[in-house]
């Protein structure tokens, strides 16, 4: 449709453009997509259906203080310990987890070989089957209960 047949340019000059008394289409917006009186009159359509729209809520830790654990599982120990030039010759290995990226070892599979393990963290029952198999571990700390 050409510009100078549309209504908005028809009733140019006229007080209200078509729409009434003042102020009939002022104040709304014109659809509800629109942004326009959301913490106002369309408050209820945003509580229904933008439930999440205004706002964060809850609290995020800063990445400071976030630890990245890394576990490995007393299974795996003997798979890495055959890894190590030294463990045809010795026969207590030993097994840095740290220097591995490894920072939690827990207490899923078994062991025969007695080894020496150096980890931060280490539960319980896992420090009992390497102790168990003959070997130690070396952690900054042990969990109580597993």
């Amino acid at each position: 449709m050409p510009h100078r047949l549309r209504k908005s340019r028809k009733n140019r000059g006229s007080r209200t453009c078509g729409y009434g008394k003042v102020g009939q289409h002022r104040d709304q917006g014109a659809k509800p997509e629109r942004k326009a009186g959301w913490h106002k009159h369309k408050w209820s359509y945003v509580i229904r259906y933008f439930p999440n729209y205004f706002g964060k809520r809850g609290f995020t830790s800063p990445k400071s203080l976030r630890q990245k654990v890394r576990i490995i599982n007393v299974g795996k120990l003997e798979e890495i310990a055959a890894n190590i030039p030294e463990a045809k010759e010795k026969e207590n290995v030993f097994v840095d987890l740290d220097s591995l990226g490894y920072t939690k070892l827990l207490g899923t599979g078994e062991i025969r070989k007695p080894l020496t393990v150096k980890v931060a963290f280490c539960s319980k029952s896992a420090s009992e089957k390497v102790k168990a198999a003959g070997g130690e571990i070396l952690a900054e700390v042990e969990e109580k209960g597993e």
